[in-house]
């Protein structure tokens, strides 16, 4: 661990503060007043918080955990949905000279009781989970007797300590431990779709330069201000997340408002108005899915080709998603349909779709505002990117967001890297005469059929998941004469069949679909048939990550299994309700 250095924070200054501690100081001194953290409550009242209180909050904190007297550097966890306490709780760790180690709040008690043991935590602030006191019962068996725990404001835990009696009893800090902007910050765990979480170590450094490299895809290349407004509702524990929101509003002294829980979404959404959205595909589609139930896209392209209806109507659709005062809106983690895509920009708000890794914190290719972003790619590389491809097609990326390595993992670290330096992404892509990156899965996600020829799914499943009645799809069949899908359909769609609705209508709609991507396929590709489960699938139950991405192995584990019933039936669309 790098050595840090104790100063008096009222002597800090720094034009260009080297680390987010910096800037959380350089916000306090210089707009104090300003309101940096909404949080919304049960009651639906919000709560306020300065650049003053969430910094007097966080040096109260770190007065506290220096007087139990960890060494420098130690590991303290934070579990728990996002909240103003989230981001306080993080500062106050690294106040008080220590290291960050985010849960997902979904995370099961064997991933937590992992998480802790690995890294070695000496404590973890537990914030709010789903469920409440239930979700906290689900995953307090992963947390060995007597270990010291803190609960933030909005956790339903009530025995031990709490976040609000501490700060009230405990003296600010005046030695603010400053970091070394190579010294270690965080230790953030891969979600992962497969194996067990590693350890992704970043720094101060890197934690600070990125949101300011990133520069050129925020308001149209001019960055962000302390104008700017987010909502923070994607996992904190993430660091797709940690970088657009945490990091991005330290650097630039915006506002972030938080979403008390998804009954309460849209009103939060509108609270916030946010000028800078950062969201995943499936939230995307399910915006798009709401328009189309009430005004149907046939309507809206009449109304669209209608000049003094036209602006109005697309006013309005953007206002009442609450998204009418966004400039900036950033997509991915998942490939977007196309039909989506383009019906954001006819409303006038451009979907910019990137790629990132956690091992790169979320730095590395993104498509540039201004009408160049290219649908079906991640764009060109960011500032101080270089990309190439292996002979395998494996995208190879050197970044100024690379991580210090895996915790406790050398060898993994080591196998992680090229010889000269270039991280080895895991991920397969075809990078165009103009530096564009196109994303077409995962190395090991190909498989192999009977016929001896490999399979790419991933391109497959975005045909497919351009589909309107599709909420989750994945191509399987390693082994098989011809590949098919395993698919979960949207709420609404559920809701209907359960309700009686026509089978063989949507049966028909299926096979449409299933020949119409038939024809755009190889003949080896070609797919079999479309089984349709009955539940969707969840991060509860492994089937997804906490950022929405399918667990191939997990899905494949708890289905294929029923291939042979499937098998032997003759229809093209088979329902498994």
């Amino acid at each position: 661990m790098a050595p840090r250095d104790s100063i008096d924070i009222r002597q800090t200054s720094h034009d260009t503060p080297p680390t987010l501690l910096h800037c959380l100081l350089k916000w306090e001194r210089e707009r104090p007043d300003a309101v940096y953290l909404t949080q919304p409550l049960a009651d639906g009242t919000v709560a306020d918080y300065t650049w003053r209180e969430v910094a007097d909050q966080a040096r109260r904190m770190a007065a506290y955990l220096r007087g139990r007297n960890y060494p420098p550097g130690s590991s303290i966890a934070i579990l728990g949905k996002n909240s103003a306490h989230w981001m306080i709780a993080d500062l106050a760790i690294w106040m008080a000279g220590h290291v960050s180690v985010p849960v997902y709040s979904t995370a099961n008690a064997e991933t937590v009781s992992y998480v802790l043991d690995h890294s070695e935590a000496k404590l973890m602030f537990v914030g709010r989970l789903d469920g409440d006191e239930k979700g906290w019962l689900a995953v307090a068996s992963g947390v060995a007797s007597g270990f010291p725990l803190i609960n933030l404001p909005l956790s339903a835990r009530r025995e031990g300590e709490q976040w609000d009696a501490i700060v009230a009893a405990t003296p600010p800090l005046d030695n603010v431990a400053m970091p070394d902007p190579a010294a270690l910050a965080t230790i953030i765990y891969t979600s992962g779709s497969t194996g067990t979480p590693k350890g992704v170590m970043h720094s101060f450094r890197t934690m600070c330069e990125v949101p300011r490299l990133a520069a050129v895809i925020i308001n149209n290349g001019r960055g962000a201000s302390h104008d700017d407004r987010m909502l923070s509702y994607l996992p904190l524990a993430h660091c797709a997340e940690r970088q657009g929101v945490e990091s991005l509003s330290l650097c630039y002294g915006f506002r972030v408002y938080f979403s008390h829980d998804l009954t309460t979404f849209a009103a939060d959404l509108h609270r916030a108005r946010p000028t800078i959205f950062l969201s995943v595909p499936r939230l995307w589609i399910k915006f798009y899915q709401a328009v189309a139930q009430k005004i149907s896209p046939r309507k809206q392209r009449m109304a669209f080709r209608l000049p003094l209806v036209s602006g109005l109507l697309k006013k309005k659709l953007l206002a009442a998603l609450g998204l009418d005062q966004v400039a900036t809106a950033f997509t991915g983690s998942a490939a977007l349909p196309t039909e989506v895509i383009t019906w954001y920009r006819n409303l006038g708000l451009e979907l910019l779709d990137g790629y990132g890794m956690t091992e790169n914190y979320a730095y590395s290719h993104f498509n540039r505002p201004g009408g160049s972003a290219r649908i079906g790619y991640v764009g060109p590389c960011l500032p101080g990117v270089e990309a190439r491809l292996s002979e395998e097609g494996e995208i190879l990326v050197k970044s100024p967001g690379l991580m210090m390595g895996y915790y406790k993992a050398s060898d993994d670290t080591a196998d992680c890297f090229t010889p000269d330096g270039f991280l080895r992404t895991g991920d397969r892509g075809q990078i165009d005469d103009q530096g564009y990156l196109r994303i077409i899965g995962r190395v090991k996600d190909q498989f192999k059929t009977a016929k001896g020829k490999y399979v790419a799914p991933v391109p497959i499943e975005a045909k497919l998941g351009e589909h309107p009645r599709m909420e989750s799809v994945c191509v399987t069949g390693p082994g098989r004469s011809q590949p098919f899908v395993l698919a979960t359909l949207n709420e609404e769609t559920r809701r209907e069949l359960a309700q009686g609705a026509d089978r063989d209508a949507l049966a028909g709609e299926l096979e449409q679909l299933l020949d119409e991507v038939n024809a755009r396929l190889e003949p080896h590709e070609r797919l079999d048939r479309i089984v349709v489960l009955r539940d969707a699938w969840t991060i509860e139950r492994g089937q997804m990550t906490p950022t929405m991405k399918i667990r191939r192995a997990v899905i494949e584990n708890d289905f294929l299994w029923k291939s042979h019933q499937w098998d032997a039936v003759s229809e093209r669309v088979v329902f498994d309700q």
